[in-house]
């Protein structure tokens, strides 16, 4: 059994977001194909919103980092690291991460670089040696899902920022899907989604 994590990182459903149609695709083929594994999903822009790196969780990690007790810090502080916390202990638990998201403004949404945020720990997902810093989730499998108005071909800051961060913590297998063109081609929208349905069906059988 896999334990299976999934960012749902748009606030659309699936009938307004491709991603998340598409991401809904795959995951009703995929647990057809793998009944027996646990998916857990995450929904950024619902109750699963993560807490962003600001100015309370800075002191909060320089005073703890000082010697402060945790029930020392202010309610908020406590609730902020607890979650900062949680939202790594899942990804490190998790076998295989499935991201969806859409391309805004060249960039992913804000919510889920506040998620990346969580999981890119030096000490717990990579570490600094005397060659570079060094992944330490190594084994992990990923698939990236992201809707583009527009044709890039994995070539576009949101995509690459995505493969990266994943590779730099250590997951070297990272699978993508993207639904790009609609905007650019309205009149082929039923092909695209049609094209990213079966890459997305076909997928789930080895994922």
């Amino acid at each position: 059994m896999s334990n299976v994590l999934v960012i749902k990182a748009h606030p659309l459903s699936n009938e307004k977001s491709r991603s998340i149609q598409i991401l809904k695709t795959f995951l009703t083929a995929y647990e057809e194909k793998h009944p027996e594994d646990k998916i857990t999903v995450l929904d950024l822009y619902g109750k699963d919103a993560v807490p962003e790196i600001d100015e309370e969780i800075l002191d909060a990690w320089g005073k703890l980092r000082s010697g402060t007790p945790l029930q020392d810090l202010t309610v908020n502080q406590q609730a902020k690291v607890a979650a900062f916390n949680a939202s790594i202990d899942q990804f490190l638990a998790a076998d295989k991460v499935i991201i969806a998201n859409a391309l805004w403004n060249l960039n992913v949404p804000t919510r889920l670089k506040a998620w990346f945020d969580t999981i890119n720990v030096a000490g717990k997902t990579f570490r600094y040696t005397e060659n570079g810093p060094v992944g330490m989730t190594k084994g992990k499998k990923a698939l990236h899902i992201q809707s583009n108005g527009g044709f890039y071909q994995g070539k576009d800051p949101a995509s690459q920022y995505v493969k990266m961060i994943l590779n730099f913590v250590g997951v070297d297998s990272v699978d993508q899907i993207f639904i790009e063109g609609i905007d650019y081609e309205p009149e082929k929208a039923e092909e695209i989604l049609a094209a990213a349905t079966k890459e997305a069906q076909t997928l789930a059988e080895t994922f």
